[in-house]
């Protein structure tokens, strides 16, 4: 399996001299892999602690348990929903503890007062990649996308062509506020389901930054506005023919963050993938 991610500072975020406040982290092992990425939320005073701390939380517990390739549906969907409430309760732990340390031992925190998780802020989206599975799960704007070899078609080569799916949108314009990992019910704002795809070939992980590089407006394949948005095949599959041509090495997908295509949003960037085939 090849697992390659990437975090670009925005250039917003660079004009105003604020820090990559992205992260993302992945874990592989026996031809699984986990992979997280976080945003921290703009203008929260320790946002870039808050996403390293989600994406490590999300890969710690998302490492244990994971259920075996043959197993029947119900039990990779309700272990990645259990799952998916001890990440909340794992990180809301991490930052009480920081904002502990923070306060000093001569003011030891009042546990009958809310902690102020806010300035922590933090959304999530993970995925765990055993195939033919893959388990998702999200709190907040960050999307994913899954790839696949379409037998009915093929690449200039003769090989398979590559699709790509977008399994896990960004909310909708319009939509409620953002929901961060410390927001109050955010575990009742939990999405989290799972995909069983015998052709999967990749699943691809992006922060809300990446929407205008990476997806397209439904008007692009003549469909109507209230189809959403779509997954671009020229960014995706691009991306994976590059990655298994080079190897994993990031250096594209970071050039492809920092380009022009990423200018024209003014926030962070950050895209981590997992390859399940090396062609």
């Amino acid at each position: 399996m090849i697992v390659a991610g990437a975090a670009v500072q925005g250039t917003a975020h660079l004009a105003r001299g604020q820090g990559c406040q992205d992260a993302f982290k992945a874990v592989e092992w026996d031809g699984t892999a986990v992979l997280a990425v976080a945003d921290g939320a703009g203008g929260r005073e320790r946002s870039a602690l808050g996403a390293h701390l989600a994406v490590d939380a999300a890969c710690r517990i998302l490492a244990e348990g994971v259920p075996g390739a043959g197993d029947a549906p119900e039990v990779w969907t309700g272990w990645i929903a259990e799952a998916g409430a001890r990440i909340i309760g794992d990180y809301r732990r991490a930052v009480e503890g920081v904002l502990s340390a923070v306060a000093g031992p001569s003011e030891p925190p009042d546990p009958s007062e809310p902690v102020d998780a806010g300035a922590l802020a933090a959304t999530l989206a993970a995925a765990v990649v055993r195939p033919p599975w893959v388990a998702f799960l999200s709190v907040g704007d960050c999307f994913g996308t899954v790839l696949t070899r379409d037998p009915g078609g093929s690449g200039p080569g003769g090989e398979e062509r590559e699709r790509c799916h977008l399994v896990l949108p960004p909310p909708a314009p319009g939509a409620p506020e953002t929901v961060f990992l410390s927001s109050p019910g955010a575990a009742l704002r939990l999405r989290s389901f799972v995909v069983w795809e015998p052709r999967l070939s990749g699943v691809v992980l992006a922060t809300d930054g990446c929407a205008a590089l990476t997806l397209d407006h439904p008007s692009v394949r003549e469909l109507p506005p209230e189809a959403g948005p779509l997954p671009s095949e020229r960014f995706f599959c691009g991306l994976a023919a590059t990655l298994r041509a080079n190897g994993g090495d990031a250096t594209p997908l970071r050039a492809l963050l920092s380009g022009p295509g990423a200018a024209r949003t003014g926030d962070d960037l950050t895209v981590l993938c997992a390859l399940t085939d090396g062609r």
